[in-house]
């Protein structure tokens, strides 16, 4: 039986808020997982990631025991929990500095940015202090629109005070 599932889930959670930045983590991630699996015209998680289901089940289980630990009478982790649960976070937490979790997997296999609306940071410290890529946005050239307001705009105004001044001859 577990006695430090608290600890372990509260570290997992610790680094999805980071991932996320967000104070609900855990809950970011399997709300990513969701979001990517009902969108449509995309090939959906499940399909593209091998245990995607199984581990999005497990995060929303283990979410589940937390709440009901933390919020309930009468539950500890010692009626909760089962042998091998910390063991599963520990093993999710080094899967994501691995960048072997689910929603890395996904965004290797399309190339894509799991949610540009996030703002996940480029690095985290590790149990040991030491920094760790993952999660890096793929680097795209956007032309800002209003840039191209301006120019548009600048040209505009050129050609109007040309008409009425005469500056180009």
């Amino acid at each position: 039986m577990s006695s430090n599932f608290l600890d372990s889930y509260k570290h997992l959670e610790k680094l999805c808020n980071e991932i996320f930045n967000d104070i609900h983590g855990v809950t970011s991630y399997i709300d990513e997982m969701t979001h990517i699996n009902e969108m449509k015209n995309n090939p959906r998680g499940s399909t593209l990631v091998k245990g995607w289901d199984d581990d999005l089940k497990q995060l929303k289980h283990y979410r589940q025991i937390r709440n009901k630990i933390v919020h309930e009478p009468d539950c500890t982790e010692q009626n909760m929990c089962k042998s091998g649960d910390t063991e599963w976070h520990d093993e999710f937490y080094s899967r994501i500095m691995k960048q072997t979790d689910p929603l890395s997997l996904y965004r290797k296999a399309t190339n894509t940015v799991v949610d540009s609306k996030r703002n996940i940071p480029q690095k985290s410290a590790d149990r040991s202090g030491q920094q760790h890529n993952y999660y890096q946005e793929r680097k795209t050239k956007k032309t800002p629109i209003s840039l191209i307001l301006f120019i548009i705009f600048a040209i505009i105004i050129f050609f109007l005070l040309d008409m009425r001044y005469g500056i180009i001859k």
